[in-house]
């Protein structure tokens, strides 16, 4: 392709030169041909009488041609050069996309030189290596943490059962059902937990208006609150999604700001009419430079949990077109701020 787009500049600009150096001349001599006769009267050469010395001026002519055909080619053959050079980012980017593989998203174009159009798309073709890589990367850590979570309770459970044969005591044997069991039961944690994260990456499949303040007060009202005080100040605001995803959304933020609390601690719901979710508890204290891994998968673990539901929360929230921060308290907990699109009644 960039040869054909080469030659096709090089035949455009040679050939417009081309028709000047051949032009000027030819209209030249077809001025050089008329011949102001005696009086004012104006002939052509047929007509009048010939001049003088016309062997000179044939000579000069075959001179002329011969020089105008040697600037042509000079001038096709330097616009095949300029055209190539021109051309020559766009080889660069060629072949990094050619090469392109999950072992090569390392490498970078970095061109240099002026800021043109070839510049920029050299840069943008960077930045998206650089979200690849990322991404990549992500996924990487992901199987790697999703291996590690699913093939503990396996090992737990293997040695359980190898020490309950070894010595099959009434006791012993009770002890390692409850432990099977348990870990049973977080292996299906965690397995729930992936399917609801790949679900909420796909996004929903058939989006329809969903009143928030209303699925926000059912989610508040089904979660046991203990010690803790959910006080709630919701605005009615629709947006368009899955309202199911959307629940299982709230319902995470709400759970980890009930269960990562202090005691008689508090839990602040507020819903704008922009469609800003904002849910703050009064938690631990958390550092500022870790708060962003948070929504990574597998970052935060319990007893009771599998460590993927903020990364569902982030999930749903992007496939609905929307935003998600997260923010410590100077006073201890989070504050985490969903933003979704409000859908026009």
């Amino acid at each position: 392709m960039s040869h054909s787009v080469r030659a096709r500049m090089t035949l455009l600009y040679g050939g417009f030169f081309a028709l000047i150096t051949i032009g000027v001349p030819l209209a030249a001599l077809g001025f050089q041909a008329l011949v102001v006769g005696h009086g004012g009267a104006v002939c052509t050469e047929a007509d009048c009488p010939d001049p003088p010395m016309d062997e000179p001026r044939d000579g000069g002519r075959i001179t002329t041609l011969v020089a105008i055909a040697v600037i042509v080619v000079l001038a096709f053959a330097v616009c095949w050069w300029l055209t190539g050079r021109m051309l020559r980012p766009l080889h660069r980017i060629t072949d990094a996309a050619r090469r392109l593989s999950l072992s090569t998203l390392h490498e970078r174009i970095a061109l240099t030189g002026p800021d043109d159009e070839l510049r920029r798309l050299a840069d943008t073709f960077d930045a998206m290596l650089d979200r690849l890589e990322r991404a990549a990367s992500s996924q990487r850590r992901f199987v790697a943490n999703a291996s590690h979570e699913l093939r503990t309770p396996l090992a737990v459970q293997r040695t359980a059962i190898e020490v309950g044969l070894a010595d099959p005591t009434p006791e012993r044997l009770e002890r390692i059902r409850a432990e099977l069991l348990s870990n049973t039961l977080r292996s299906e944690r965690i397995i729930d937990g992936l399917l609801q994260l790949a679900n909420g990456e796909r996004g929903p499949d058939a989006p329809a208006p969903v009143e928030l303040a209303t699925v926000v007060r059912q989610v508040v009202a089904e979660h046991p609150t203990g010690a803790v005080t959910v006080r709630t100040a919701l605005t009615p605001v629709t947006v368009l999604g899955d309202e199911v995803m959307l629940a299982q959304m709230v319902s995470n933020l709400v759970r980890n700001a009930i269960r990562y609390n202090v005691p008689d601690g508090g839990v602040q719901v507020v819903l704008l009419e922009k469609g800003e979710l904002t849910i703050s508890n009064s938690g631990p204290r958390v550092a500022e430079e870790t708060a962003g891994e948070l929504f990574e998968p597998f970052r935060s673990r319990s007893r009771d949990g599998a460590g993927l539901g903020l990364s569902i929360v982030a999930a749903i929230v992007r496939a609905h077109g929307g935003t998600v921060t997260l923010r410590p308290n100077p006073e201890g907990g989070l504050t985490v701020r969903v933003c979704l699109p409000p859908h026009p009644m």
